[in-house]
């Protein structure tokens, strides 16, 4: 397997802050992470250099075989599938479900004047089929449920046919129905031997979908573990990254914790 992302003695510093320090990661092909840790730990900005959107202060990033600083972001940023809420801030509220996916084959976030194929089309309604929500494809983005936003979102991070997949949050604000529905169709989606590469970053063990094979410990920007999932997501790990004596259990391939009885 190669490496999809390969970071070494990456840091970000911002307005005197170190938000990531001295971070090293490597994702292989097939892998499907998820990268945990408090408020604060550095985990979207950890995504937004993988997303090749902001480029490290110190370190080297490597992106599908591309560095950052010796390659043109916006030949890279095609090839990696992005869902956040930063992006979906940045979609038209008119805009209908539809062309929220189909958009993403020229990178934006809004159509224009520009011109897509029937192809693309028919590719944008099948995705958005795979996540339930080929039924509002005209309706307008801000009319739909926030489960129904985020499903939309992932949709569209697929449409490319990314190399990588990164999703900052995705049950961020859905309630326990929505929650399940999505963390059972990201399971599905990781064991598909199709899927490219994952990257999934949350602050609840609860939105882990079984399936995924790696994680990452982040405290004040800094690495606490990062390996096979079933090595790191652990209670000591756990209450290192979380400053917090925690109990663990694993059932079912769901993760739960609650902390523990002084």
């Amino acid at each position: 397997m190669s490496d999809v992302l390969e970071l070494s003695g990456v840091s970000i510093v911002r307005g005197g802050k170190t938000l990531l320090d001295g971070v090293d990661w490597q994702v292989a092909e097939g892998e499907r992470w998820v990268v945990m840790g408090p408020n604060g730990a550095g985990k979207t900005t950890l995504l937004q250099i993988a997303g090749a959107r902001i480029h490290p202060t110190q370190g080297v990033a490597g992106i599908l075989d591309e560095v950052m600083g010796a390659v043109d972001v916006f030949e890279l940023r095609p090839r990696i599938g992005l869902a956040s809420a930063s992006l979906a801030s940045q979609i038209p509220e008119h805009e209908t479900v539809l062309n929220v996916v189909v958009t993403a084959s020229y990178g934006v976030t809004g159509r224009w004047r520009e011109q897509y194929e029937r192809l693309d089309e028919r590719r944008a309604f099948r995705l958005l089929d795979a996540w339930g929500v080929a039924t509002f494809m005209n309706r307008p983005f801000a009319s739909l449920s926030e489960g129904e936003r985020k499903r939309v979102q992932i949709a569209r991070a697929l449409m490319a046919d990314p190399e990588l997949l990164l999703l900052d949050e995705p049950a961020a604000g859905l309630d326990l129905a929505g929650r399940e529905d999505l963390i059972a169709r990201l399971s599905e989606l990781a064991a598909d031997e199709e899927s490219p590469a994952i990257v999934l970053v949350t602050h609840h063990l609860e939105e882990v979908p079984p399936g995924f094979t790696h994680a990452m410990l982040l405290k004040d920007g800094a690495v606490v573990a990062a390996g096979p999932i079933g090595e790191v997501l652990v209670e000591e790990h756990l209450s290192a990254a979380f400053d917090t004596p925690l109990e663990v259990t694993l059932r079912d391939g769901r993760y739960s914790a609650v902390a523990r009885a002084q």
